[in-house]
């Protein structure tokens, strides 16, 4: 009686499948669209930039906002609510955009600080540490000459994409998809901002 062999040579080759493979990849397929769709490049390059300053604001916000609820699951529903905020405000002309998320940062970052959150180590922190200083960047591009504003802002773009990858890899606070897809988009957006220099 032979017996069957075992371990990995028993084990009959996977097969890959490419539509699996791009299925598994979809926030970087739809990171590619919204980058497509962000770095049109047909307005004023100027307006543009600041447009890009004031975006970037809600990349390290909706981390913070994320970090302070403890649910990773509403990335997305936030990042939603964020763009339509924006939007609704530009087309309304009612406040600077980067005003309102200015002061839902400083009401969050209050929030935590009440909680005593800010004091003791851990990943809202992180994120409040993170909120400063891209938010520092995005209000230095806001308030720069367009040449350096376009760097000042391409940094802080740039950055965020690494801070979203270490966060994809990290697997914490926002939800995989959305460290993916945000990482993806931010890296485009600040490469497109140096090579359009």
């Amino acid at each position: 009686m032979t017996s069957s062999p075992t371990g990995p040579a028993a084990q009959p080759p996977r097969r890959r499948y490419p539509l699996a493979a791009l299925a598994a990849r979809w926030p970087t397929l739809v990171a590619l669209g919204s980058a497509a769709l962000s770095i049109s490049g047909d307005g004023d390059p100027a307006s543009e930039i600041n447009a890009l300053a004031e975006t970037m604001i809600i990349l390290p916000l909706l981390y913070l906002i994320v970090a302070k609820l403890n649910r990773p699951r509403l990335s997305w529903p936030l990042l939603g609510m964020s763009l339509v905020t924006i939007v609704t405000l530009r087309l309304l002309d009612l406040a600077p955009p980067s005003a309102v998320l200015g002061a839902v940062a400083a009401a969050v970052l209050l929030w935590g600080a009440a909680g005593g959150q800010l004091s003791k180590a851990g990943e809202f922190r992180t994120q409040a540490l993170g909120m400063l200083g891209f938010g520092a960047l995005a209000l230095a591009g806001l308030l720069a000459a367009p040449e350096a504003a376009r760097y000042l802002v391409a940094a802080g773009w740039l950055l965020h994409g690494a801070w979203d990858f270490a966060h994809l890899r990290r697997g914490k606070v926002v939800a995989r998809s959305y460290a993916e897809w945000c990482g993806v988009v931010d890296v485009l957006i600040g490469l497109n901002l140096l090579v359009s220099a």
